[in-house]
């Protein structure tokens, strides 16, 4: 079984990120969508599995990238942070990019709220956020993305329960 953590809009606040990490020490791989807030350095230190991460509109003076295309699981992915494609709005201006790229997953961040979204071309994920969420209930969210070994795809919304920190 394959298994990514999905985060977003972390703000340099990597407590909470770093909590989710130990409890899936069988994670595989990180995705961040962006807004680190200068978290980056503190990830890649003690993140020990492969980070794919791109800035956000709050991350200035660094070296990521506004948006990656990669391999992960069999899927050819998107990530980035949203707000350069208006997903505050809807998310199909993404879906149509990620589709336009060869991408049957995009990842985003930018609206703070958690969502999946189906479509037969491109699968549309949002984790929402580890330190400011805005969707009700306002609990820190990310999402588990499992492959079993039929090679079926299951993208879960978590919640951490005992809140911020």
């Amino acid at each position: 079984m394959n298994k990514a953590l999905v985060v977003s809009d972390t703000h340099g606040n990597n407590e909470n990120l770093h909590k989710v990490l130990k409890m899936h020490p069988d994670a595989k791989c990180l995705i961040h969508c962006g807004d680190v807030e200068a978290g980056e350095d503190d990830i890649r230190c003690r993140v020990k599995i492969p980070v794919y991460m791109v800035a956000g509109n709050c991350d200035y003076f660094n070296a990521l990238p506004r948006e990656l295309e990669e391999n992960v699981f069999g899927h050819k992915i998107f990530v980035t942070h949203g707000h350069l494609y208006s997903v505050s709005v809807s998310t199909e201006v993404l879906r149509q990019e990620a589709e336009s790229r060869g991408c049957d997953v995009a990842f985003f961040g930018h609206t703070h709220r958690p969502t999946v979204s189906y479509s037969e071309g491109c699968t549309v994920v949002n984790p929402g956020s580890l330190s400011y969420p805005r969707q009700d209930g306002r609990k820190p969210s990310y999402l588990i993305w499992e492959q079993d070994d039929k090679g079926q795809d299951h993208f879960t919304v978590a919640y951490l329960d005992d809140g911020m920190i």
